[in-house]
């Protein structure tokens, strides 16, 4: 049974970067942008979504060096709910660089007329 994922992969300036090209290498992974990567991921019978990330977290984790502050993101799609979904497996989210950029404001009512 195959899965169909798109990986997003931070691993800062001291990353391992050999070894996750390795494994994005030996999965047929193709290239979609800077450190962001699509590619068929084998499971050897139907995992609920827990399962199959705690799998795939476990294969990159054999094989790739992580350090504290380095960030995997999957993204997979659902068929039986025609649905896609993401979560980081290694790390987690940090703030946005492009934060306060945009042309929203905050609007705060402070009970004065």
């Amino acid at each position: 049974m195959k899965k169909y994922i798109w990986m997003s992969y931070d691993l800062g300036v001291q990353g391992d970067y050999d070894h996750i090209y390795a494994w994005l290498d030996n999965h047929g992974a193709l290239e979609c942008g800077d450190s962001m990567a699509y590619f068929e991921y084998e499971i050897p019978h139907k995992m609920n979504d827990s399962e199959f990330l705690d799998t795939i977290k476990s294969d990159l984790e054999k094989t790739i060096s992580f350090n504290p502050g380095n960030r995997v993101y999957v993204i997979r799609y659902d068929p039986e709910e025609n649905k896609y979904y993401g979560k980081f497996i290694i790390g987690r989210r940090k703030a946005s660089p492009w934060e306060g950029y945009g042309d929203k404001t905050e609007h705060i009512d402070d009970g004065k007329e």
